[in-house]
């Protein structure tokens, strides 16, 4: 068999001596010019220290002037206080931001979303006390009360579950959300050994606090011994999605539920590593076996474009259970799919009022 010499001769002229960041498609072109705006050398991904999708670094970022001038803030939350078993998640923000290289292009959604958006890292949420859990959730509830005000969507890298209460309770103070919820657990149960603040009972906390609409709330990927503890998600209103539900109706149906669940509200989006089977992503405090593919992770997270996103969040990793940053390749995988959706919502530039 020979090659089409006439072919080939066509493929030379066309780019034989055409550079890297040129492109005949107008759609790749658009996303290349965004990309090597300043030519066609990109800082090397193992270079300088390390930030959240290599976004640019604003040092003391969390602050209303910084933020009102950006789409989104990639924020840490380094707090695990609130774990039931395995600590650790407070490295988590760390992890995910060593990751060396994530994007620039999502070609399901088909965006560059650094090249659409105004986005930075803004460095981690400062908080009082290294000790206090109510303490670590009062700073963020009330961080987050101000970024509500900037208009800019926050998405977080936690830390355990329960920040996401806090989160939510300053995000959503003056509007109550819809979720859509990926994990493991539903995390709605009730006070254990005097604590109601723990990373098992955001959910529930945040309902009775009036700031997360049940009805507009839907928990997809639950499953393990815990089934019993979560009374509360079916006693509010919210719909739940187990893991071997997520098999039965394929991932369309499960699309199509979230979609008609949040509708058109403002909608927050909640990420636990754990929702992920073990075998992918082994570091994270409360591993479940019989969890969801990364690819059918991924899979959700694109059929959600469109939602109206107000802040999304990706917690539980705890690298250093897992010796292949499998899990923090994921979670950082997940922060960039968040980041596109933001491209989409909304609720860029606009405020929780």
């Amino acid at each position: 068999m020979t090659i089409d010499r006439d072919f080939l001769e066509d493929l030379r002229k066309r780019f034989g001596s055409a550079a890297g960041g040129e492109m005949e498609d107008p759609h790749f072109r658009a996303v290349a010019a965004s990309v090597f705006k300043d030519g066609d050398s990109r800082k090397w991904p193992f270079a300088d220290p390390a930030t959240f999708l290599d976004a640019r670094f604003i040092e003391n970022g969390l602050r209303p002037e910084v933020l009102e001038a950006l789409d989104v803030a990639l924020i840490g939350v380094p707090m695990d206080l609130g774990v039931t078993n395995r600590a650790g998640a407070r490295l988590g923000p760390r992890a995910v931001r060593a990751v060396e290289r994530i994007g620039p292009y999502e070609h399901v959604l088909r965006v560059a979303p650094m090249g659409g958006l105004k986005v930075a890292d803004v460095g981690d949420v400062p908080m009082r006390s290294r000790f206090g859990l109510a303490e670590c959730h009062a700073d963020i509830e009330a961080c987050y009360r101000m970024i509500a005000a900037t208009g800019v969507i926050p998405l977080s890298v936690g830390g355990d579950h329960s920040i996401s209460g806090a989160i939510l309770k300053g995000l959503a103070a003056s509007q109550p959300v819809g979720m859509i919820h990926i994990d493991a657990h539903c995390d709605t149960a009730g006070p254990y050994e005097g604590s109601k603040f723990h990373h098992g009972a955001p959910f529930r906390e945040a309902v009775l606090a009036g700031v997360l609409d049940p009805k507009r709330t839907i928990q997809i990927g639950i499953r393990g011994g815990g089934e019993y503890l979560w009374e509360f998600s079916f006693a509010s209103g919210m719909t739940v999605i187990h893991a071997e539900e997520v098999a039965e109706m394929g991932l369309k149906a499960v699309i199509t539920k979230a979609l008609e669940v949040v509708g058109a509200g403002p909608t927050y989006l909640s990420f636990d590593v754990d929702s992920l089977d073990p075998a992918f992503a082994p570091g994270t405090g409360t591993p479940e076996v019989g969890g969801l593919q990364p690819r059918e992770a991924l899979t959700l997270l694109r059929g959600f474009k469109g939602i109206n996103l107000v802040g999304g969040d990706v917690v539980e990793i705890a690298p250093q259970y897992d010796n292949t940053t499998n899990t923090a390749q994921i979670a950082a995988q997940v922060l960039f799919e968040l980041l596109c959706l933001a491209m989409f919502s909304p609720a860029v530039r606009t405020k929780l009022t």
